[in-house]
């Protein structure tokens, strides 16, 4: 697994208003730079930077066309969070399981 990639991945998206900018773009398409700045209130300057952010982590890509910068949203970086935290619940499950029977043997040892 990729770690470095993994944690840029979450650190885009442990921000809300880089969630809100993935939003957006999974449910309009692909949008101008100065179209998605008008659903926040805050400078174009400033959803450039989260904007870039994104992209680092592979969440976002960028065309141009002359003066406009259409940004897209690209889900399939997710896939490594995806595999993360699915391993992370099998280690759990089977921590759990072991304590279950670890308590199925106690209490038949009690009885």
């Amino acid at each position: 697994m990729d770690d470095d990639a993994l944690s840029r991945i979450l650190k885009a998206a442990g921000d809300a208003t880089r969630r809100q900018i993935l939003t957006l773009l999974v449910q309009e398409g692909a949008l101008r730079v100065t179209a998605l700045a008008n659903h926040f209130d805050m400078s174009l300057n400033s959803v450039s930077k989260h904007i870039k952010v994104l992209e680092e982590a592979g969440l976002v890509t960028r065309r141009t066309f002359g003066r406009e910068h259409l940004i897209t949203a690209e889900l399939e970086p997710l896939r490594l969070t995806e595999a993360w935290f699915s391993d992370l619940k099998s280690i759990w499950e089977l921590r759990l399981e072991a304590l279950e029977k670890l308590l199925v043997q106690k209490e038949d040892s009690d009885e």
